[in-house]
């Protein structure tokens, strides 16, 4: 019976060491599962984590690009502004006095003339004037005395007196427009001068 005991004893404990092998096994395939699952979660947001990167970085190669080729700010010194507007200022200002000078002195020219053409104007309408006047007095005086009408060589000068006085008003009209023109273009000139030393003002403050 002591041998029966024994052999009794000595089963049941290899059968609770196999249990607890088995329990061990089945606990270490649970925490290695629990860890791939783990490693899996974890892989996941890695990759997640890696995409988002590359679409926040994919413009950074054409960034560098850009800035490496291009200056955006510079500071000039005052100094330097300084010198720049008195040597446009010098460089411009001759131009525009001769321009101006000249630009006068055609408008006076212009002007003289136009006074010119109007007293001439004036004096061959009081010229007209009297040779109408005469020849109505000499038409009428001969319709009185029975005599001859007034010669065609006559009519044929105050007629000539007549277009020669239209043709000078016409020519009057004509360098009064012009003196408008040119006005206009004085004018044209100066705004374009002054509108390009504003751009070129603006052009040194941005350099």
């Amino acid at each position: 019976m002591e041998g029966n005991s024994e052999r009794y004893k000595s089963s049941s404990s290899s059968t609770m060491s196999q249990l607890d092998y088995t329990n061990a096994q089945f606990n270490a395939l649970n925490s290695l599962s629990s860890s791939v699952s783990s490693l899996r979660a974890s892989l996941s947001l890695l990759e997640s984590s890696i995409s988002v990167l590359a679409g926040g970085t994919a413009d950074f190669p054409r960034l560098k690009t850009i800035l490496s080729s291009k200056r955006h700010f510079e500071l000039v010194p005052s100094s330097r502004l300084v010198t720049a507007q008195k040597s446009l200022a010098a460089e411009i200002e001759p131009i525009i006095t001769t321009l101006l000078s000249q630009a006068e002195g055609y408008v006076a020219r212009l002007e003289r003339k136009q006074q010119g053409l109007i007293a001439r104007s004036q004096l061959l309408s009081g010229r007209l004037d009297g040779a109408q006047t005469s020849s109505s007095y000499k038409t009428q005086g001969s319709y009185n005395n029975g005599s001859k009408l007034v010669k065609p060589r006559d009519i044929s000068k105050i007629e000539g007196i007549s277009n020669n006085n239209e043709e000078r008003a016409n020519r009057m009209k004509m360098l009064q427009r012009k003196k408008e023109k040119l006005g206009y273009n004085i004018e044209r000139l100066v705004l374009q001068s002054q509108q390009r030393q504003r751009q070129l003002r603006k052009s040194i403050a941005a350099t």
